[in-house]
């Protein structure tokens, strides 16, 4: 069985990544195809040193800055790279990869991250947020991406089989394509992160500061709570924005090493996340270490935090509105039902995610698919 891996850009080591890394773990024989290849070579290991077979946006002015901005030209890009010599196909998408031609005797099974997020439903919250909602720039910004919208629906007919990184993604991939898909949580790397039953009495939360990330009503929420102990760490964009929202209880902590943020994941009461994400990895990371989780009520943490009466082994406490009065609210229900949470049903939970869980449906998958594809 000759393997080809499609990944949409090779620049940085993030949850996309990771699930890469796993995918070669299971076929390290397998090529590796990516519309750009800008990882340094101390930091090529994850891709075990791979040579990529990138397309031509590599060689464009600017591209390892500005790749994105070649959005308009990535749709002809990926197809221009040539898998027509390997048996299985496994697309890592999250942008265009799944858009790879492949061919009838060919099985391409795509694991989507999601469907173009800035090109479907969250379009609209793209446009206000890079500031391109209007004007002549808006105007052409919205025609680029109604054509990718068109060229990502025709191009679902091209994949086999899909497979998205939670229940959430699933719903948005029959939404977009019409088409069913198989769920297969990414990997978390749960061995990294110990059980500490020793807590103390403060919150902790930890993100790239970013918008939709909404580091910014957690903050506010615990500066309206002056006697409750807030811990931030993470860097970005909003960090000044949000740094003058913080009273004299919240601590921002700004970029820390592994090491830091591990330390207060495990010492913390509760770890606050307030993202709609499509898996989100730190509440599973904050429950490996035995922390129970204040997450915002949709998208993937729903899959991940086991709410109060929903589950008889509860790991936290949902909140159903992105705003500060709803995390207060939650905070506090937190503080009074914090005796039904066991520390180890959290770790338990948890491991429901690993790395080994992960290879194993994989590989189970696309061999199963390989076999009753060749019997045809």
């Amino acid at each position: 069985m000759k393997v080809a891996i499609v990944h949409d850009w090779l620049v940085t080591y993030a949850g996309a990544e990771k699930v890469l890394e796993e995918i070669l773990n299971i076929y390290p024989d397998a090529d590796l195809f990516s519309l750009v290849d800008f990882i340094d070579s101390k930091s090529r290991g994850f891709i075990k040193n791979k040579k990529v077979n990138t397309s031509f946006i590599q060689k464009l002015p600017f591209a390892r800055k500005k790749y994105r901005n070649y959005l308009p030209l990535m749709p002809l890009a990926i197809e221009q790279l040539d898998v027509s010599k390997y048996d299985v196909i496994i697309s890592s998408s999250h942008a265009v990869a799944k858009g790879i031609i492949t061919g009838p005797d060919q099985l391409h099974i795509s694991y989507v991250h999601s469907p173009i997020r800035y090109a479907w439903d969250l379009q609209h919250q793209y446009l206000k947020e890079s500031k391109m909602g209007k004007g002549l720039k808006g105007a052409i910004t919205r025609l680029i991406l109604h054509k990718i919208r068109n060229w990502d629906y025709r191009t679902s007919n091209g994949v086999d089989y899909f497979l998205s990184n939670s229940d959430f993604i699933g719903r948005r991939v029959w939404k977009v394509y019409r088409r069913k898909s198989k769920t297969i949580y990414p990997p978390v790397d749960v061995s990294a992160f110990s059980l500490h039953e020793q807590k103390e009495n403060f919150y902790f939360t930890a993100s790239r500061m970013v918008p939709y990330k909404k580091i910014d009503i957690i903050v506010d929420a615990f500066s309206r709570m002056p006697d409750k102990e807030l811990v931030v760490i993470g860097d970005g964009p909003d960090f000044k924005k949000i740094m003058s929202k913080a009273s004299s209880n919240v601590t921002l902590l700004g970029y820390q090493s592994f090491k830091v943020l591990k330390d207060h994941m495990q010492r913390a009461k509760a770890f606050v996340f307030a993202a709609e994400e499509d898996f989100g990895i730190t509440p599973v990371e904050a429950q490996a270490c035995g922390t129970p989780v204040i997450a915002f009520g949709k998208g993937g943490s729903r899959e991940t935090v086991s709410g109060l009466n929903e589950n008889n082994k509860p790991t936290g406490v949902f909140f159903h509105e992105q705003t500060s009065d709803a995390i207060i609210k939650a905070v506090n229900k937190f503080e009074e039902n914090q005796s039904m949470i066991s520390l180890m049903d959290c770790r338990e939970n948890a491991i429901r995610f690993s790395p080994e869980r992960f290879r194993n449906e994989l590989k189970t998958f696309v061999e199963s698919r390989f076999d009753k594809y060749n019997s045809k």
